[in-house]
């Protein structure tokens, strides 16, 4: 994994907490969902940007936010511009985030196997 610069990890929050209020505010596409932007990685150059989002609901309606991001860079890259004090604004590349889909597949396996564990010995109901 590459070093993380503390100028890379602050140009990430900035860009994290800006994208989060111009996609709320200024993206008006009814296909575009209840988007949350979770985490962004910027290469060291500043030259590029990987946003991670994630999204309520079906996995074709967050594919489809992540087209309308994806078609929206140009401008949510101006408007970043006009809002942060840098040189060059990095290109966005949007991509969805599978972590809270995966972080509740697992949850569910694990109470799964603890029921199955509390079945194989008998007890009437599991302790938390």
């Amino acid at each position: 994994m590459p070093r993380d610069f503390p100028r890379t990890r602050r140009v990430g929050e900035q860009l994290q907490r800006e994208l989060a209020a111009l996609i709320r505010d200024e993206i008006n596409d009814p296909r575009l969902g209840m988007v949350s932007v979770s985490a962004v990685e910027v290469s060291r150059d500043l030259s590029h940007a990987k946003v991670f989002i994630s999204t309520l609901g079906e996995p074709e309606a967050a594919e489809a936010s992540v087209q309308v991001l994806q078609g929206a860079a140009g401008y949510l890259r101006r408007l970043l511009g006009q809002r942060m004090t840098l040189r060059s604004v990095p290109q966005l590349h949007f991509n969805r985030d599978y972590s809270i889909e995966q972080g509740a597949r697992l949850s569910s396996l694990i109470d799964s196997a603890v029921r199955g564990d509390h079945a194989d010995n008998g007890d009437s109901e599991p302790d938390n």
